[in-house]
């Protein structure tokens, strides 16, 4: 495991697409930990740019639910899409350096046309249909009706040291090449808006679910094409169910509203995730602050956190 930074800029970033959950509460408390624990600041974003997606009310719910966990921010809370300037401003600092062509396969052409083999949440190798395009080719597209996104041209795979994983050294040629930086439908693409935001709040480092371990040497192209200072990245194990499967309602009830419906204290709930990553030694109640002076990064297990209906009820829930 690599040095933490000292005084850090970290961040919460919870998406509006859903409710949050426990495995998102451990996230978030460990991201919170590392900063507080050295002095750092923490800054809040509302990632709703996935627009079809996003549910109404939830952002709200969200910010609830940090709050009821004890976890505190610096600032504003960010609201991803108040900020589409920035993101274009970027898009077409990309479309200058031709760092960028206009694609118009849809994701059915990329399947049939990929042979690599590919995990689920990388999704299918793009094979370079059209890679051969210049930016400025969006212009006849356009004027034809013809809808496209924005592919950043992947020219290597950046290696980088993971604050929790060490050293880790990705193929993105061969596991999902070139990808979308802009949507066919006007907006911004996950990779592109979390770095324009990370950058532009100063943040220096982000502690995240080690499922986005794919996302990092994407965002760290981006940072190199835009001439932006990348964060420290440290990706920690998920919680899963029985199955071992990452949490979803097959598992039951898990969201954070739920448990404090159902009258379960927060405190009861830190506890548990501070004995999950190896902060006491046993479930008890405590606050996220009392936990600020036994936070390390390198007592949480390397496997995933199974949450089991036992453990549930020793905190009082029965979802």
């Amino acid at each position: 495991m690599s040095d933490l930074p000292t005084r850090p800029v970290g961040r919460l970033a919870p998406s509006p697409t859903g409710a949050q959950h426990v495995g998102n509460a451990r996230t978030y408390l460990i991201a919170w930990l590392s900063a507080r624990s050295r002095g750092g600041t923490v800054r809040l974003r509302i990632e709703d740019i996935d627009s079809p997606r996003v549910k109404a009310g939830a952002a709200e719910q969200a910010v609830a639910d940090l709050r009821w966990l004890g976890l505190d921010w610096d600032g504003e809370v960010v609201v991803q899409s108040a900020r589409l300037p920035l993101y274009e401003a970027a898009l077409e600092r990309l479309k200058a350096a031709e760092l960028v062509y206009p694609c118009t396969c849809s994701r059915s052409d990329v399947a049939a046309a990929a042979s690599a083999p590919h995990a689920e949440h990388e999704g299918p190798t793009y094979p370079g249909t059209c890679a051969g395009r210049t930016a400025a080719a969006a212009v006849a597209l356009a004027a034809a009706g013809q809808p496209f996104a924005w592919r950043l041209r992947v020219t290597d795979s950046p290696p980088f040291t993971d604050l929790f994983a060490g050293e880790l050294h990705p193929d993105l040629k061969s596991r999902g090449g070139d990808f979308v930086v802009w949507k066919s439908a006007g907006t911004p693409a996950y990779q592109l808006a979390v770095v324009v935001d990370d950058a532009a709040l100063g943040v220096t480092e982000v502690i995240r679910g080690d499922d986005l371990i794919p996302s990092t040497p994407r965002q760290l192209l981006l940072y190199r094409a835009l001439g932006l200072s990348p964060p420290a990245f440290g990706h920690v194990p998920l919680v899963v169910g029985t199955d071992g499967r990452r949490l979803a309602k097959r598992h039951g009830d898990t969201r954070l509203s739920a448990l404090r419906d159902a009258g379960v204290k927060p405190e009861e709930l830190v506890g548990l995730l501070a004995w999950s990553c190896g902060w006491l030694p046993e479930p008890e109640p405590i606050s996220a602050r009392e936990l600020l002076p036994r936070f390390r990064l390198d007592t949480i297990p390397p496997r995933p956190f199974v949450l089991t209906a036992d453990l549930l009820r020793r905190i009082g829930y029965r979802g």
